[in-house]
């Protein structure tokens, strides 16, 4: 089975290779896609995320979603010493950067839950897989035709934040510039939601983002810097 919808402002695929797939876990996955766009997307004026950053909701008024997604973003702050952070100068509460990875690895439980086993959700670039090996593509960042690496995982997330598609968007929290120490970096994770915010925290850090993603647990990491050089950790799982 193969659906793509637009949500989030970007293409989401779903493919699952199980032999016998019914209709209602695919449904589920794109209603709950929308209803994560709806409720905490800082573009929509009634959305939750934008009631609470305008002062309209109380703390103790808020969802369990987004108390857990705000909880992930203090994480990352703290992590990366200010560089990752939700809530930048001019920009007003935008948990973008946490919500994409955990709203799509909450959507991979819901058809692990329905008893799938073997699919590809790919959201904008970031996948979700389980019941591998599914091969996930690098693109390169000078060239948008080609592949720097090419990576085999069974089960897990793959995330990239770069500059190629979106250009300086990543700001560096501590000084609210944009991050330009890194032209694309990949993280691989045991779930999107780690990949992900590892992903965007480490590019906000610059360089030294490299090794602070490498060294958090599970993650393995493909970096690309200025002028080509390529970094990574022993483990990325480069295809043969």
């Amino acid at each position: 089975m193969r659906r793509v919808e637009h949500v989030m402002g970007f293409p989401v695929s779903l493919r699952v290779d199980d032999p016998d797939v019914p209709d209602g876990p695919a449904d589920a996955v794109f209603a709950w896609l929308r209803e994560v766009d709806r409720r905490f997307s800082p573009f929509r004026e009634d959305s939750e995320v934008s009631r609470y950053g305008r002062g309209e909701l109380p703390a103790a008024a808020l969802s369990a979603d987004l108390a857990e997604v705000l909880a992930l973003g203090e994480e990352f702050r703290r992590a990366t010493g200010g560089a990752f952070d939700v809530r930048l100068p001019g920009r007003g509460l935008d948990p973008c950067a946490v919500v994409k990875g955990w709203s799509v690895q909450r959507a991979a439980g819901l058809l692990t839950g329905a008893g799938l086993r073997r699919f590809c959700l790919n959201a904008g670039g970031d996948v979700a897989v389980s019941g591998g090996p599914w091969r996930v593509g690098v693109r390169h960042p000078a060239h948008a035709d080609r592949l720097c690496a090419v990576l085999e995982v069974s089960d897990g997330g793959v995330a990239t934040s770069a500059r190629y598609e979106r250009g300086d968007h990543i700001l560096d929290g501590r000084t609210g510039r944009p991050a330009t120490g890194l032209e694309s970096l990949t993280v691989v994770a045991p779930t999107l939601t780690e990949a992900d915010a590892v992903a965007t925290a480490a590019f906000a850090l610059g360089e030294e983002g490299v090794a602070w993603a490498a060294a958090r647990e599970g993650c393995e990491v493909f970096a690309v810097l200025p002028g080509g050089r390529v970094l990574r950790t022993p483990g990325v799982p480069v295809a043969a």
